[in-house]
């Protein structure tokens, strides 16, 4: 059982805290452009708890899970994580009090992992337990977004190889009250084509959900540095792949296009997506498709966990559509809407 706080300390990590959000939040609106990410501030996410696991040597925990305040939550130095972004993660939504495919986002931490042979010492059904004890540790249903992480834990020196790794790995949990953007929603992104390609799988498997996310981070840059609100990224062949923390879908003709699985992050709202299109009657493909074709698509949009489906506005300065939100976006948000209540309902 919890002590009782020292409301003097509360107060303080809170004023830090909303001190912290607000510079930047203000250095991100310095450039007035929206993201895929775009959330409204909330002052609970001052004292949120964290779940941590890691080797008692590392910091805070002692190797098994711990809930700690946000403040007191420290990852080592020599943590795998920290000196190599050895690790995976996963994004999850809590609505309504039910984790939205929670099993397969839990499934593709795991073979991710399987794949970087990191053995988690975990099960599936025990991770996702623990993800929902912390949630419910702090009071959380709704509108909350959820970061799972887990590195290939600590290690007694800077060293990549993994032989070396002292004890289980790094797991660690951060919910937060994230309530997605709905002017977002509604009046869309911009986009920007970069030069940084997808690579394929012999080079980094795009179905990694790695911490070392320098592909994607380098593609948002210029896609910043260029006036726009995220990138869109080629495959080796220049057809188009996906954005840097979207999946893109385009619109012509009354039908969906997705860009094929093997240069991008196989996207679970992307897939509830192309699911939902097969289930209401919308032709929807999967296919190679190139730039021309999205210049003259007439709708464009991106999926992803945080936000679900948000409209793109203009693309390399070509404008989609008329420039706003399409019919079938919007259909497809009221869609999405009734089928992540209907999960919720489902219950845990």
């Amino acid at each position: 059982v919890a002590a009782t706080p020292n409301l003097h300390k509360v107060g303080a990590r809170r004023g830090a805290w909303l001190q912290q959000a607000a510079a930047a939040n203000a250095a991100a609106e310095t450039g007035a452009m929206p993201s895929s990410h775009d959330y409204a501030d909330d002052p609970r996410n001052a004292d949120i708890l964290i779940s941590m696991r890691q080797h008692p040597a590392g910091g805070s925990g002692n190797g098994a899970f711990t809930h700690v305040h946000r403040n007191d939550a420290k990852v080592s130095v020599f943590d795998s994580g920290f000196m190599l972004g050895d690790g995976v993660w996963e994004g999850l939504r809590l609505h309504r009090g039910v984790m939205l495919h929670a099993r397969t986002h839990v499934r593709r931490l795991f073979e991710g992992a399987k794949a970087l042979d990191m053995h988690l010492a975990i099960s599936a059904e025990e991770l996702i337990a623990e993800v929902y004890r912390v949630c419910d540790a702090n009071s959380m249903t709704d509108d909350v977004h959820i970061r799972l992480m887990a590195t290939r834990g600590l290690k007694p020196t800077p060293y990549q190889h993994p032989k070396i790794t002292l004890g289980d790995p790094t797991i660690v949990i951060i919910p937060e009250y994230k309530a997605s953007s709905e002017e977002t929603k509604r009046k869309g992104l911009t986009l920007f084509t970069v030069h940084v390609r997808r690579p394929p799988a012999d080079v980094q498997d795009p179905m990694w959900n790695s911490h070392s996310k320098l592909n994607c981070i380098a593609a948002c840059i210029q896609a910043a540095k260029a006036g726009a609100d995220e990138a869109l990224m080629l495959d080796p062949h220049g057809f188009v792949a996906t954005c840097n923390s979207t999946n893109f879908f385009v619109v012509r003709d009354g039908e969906v296009w997705a860009p094929t699985t093997k240069y991008q992050l196989h996207g679970i709202t992307r897939q509830h997506i192309i699911d939902l299109c097969h289930e209401n009657g919308i032709p929807c493909v999967e296919k190679d498709f190139s730039l021309t074709e999205v210049y003259s698509a007439d709708e464009v949009f991106v999926t992803g966990t945080m936000a679900g489906q948000i409209p793109v506005r203009s693309v390399d300065g070509r404008t989609i559509g008329n420039g706003e939100r399409g019919p079938m976006t919007q259909r497809l948000q009221g869609i999405y809407r009734k089928a992540i209540d209907q999960i919720a309902n489902e219950g845990r």
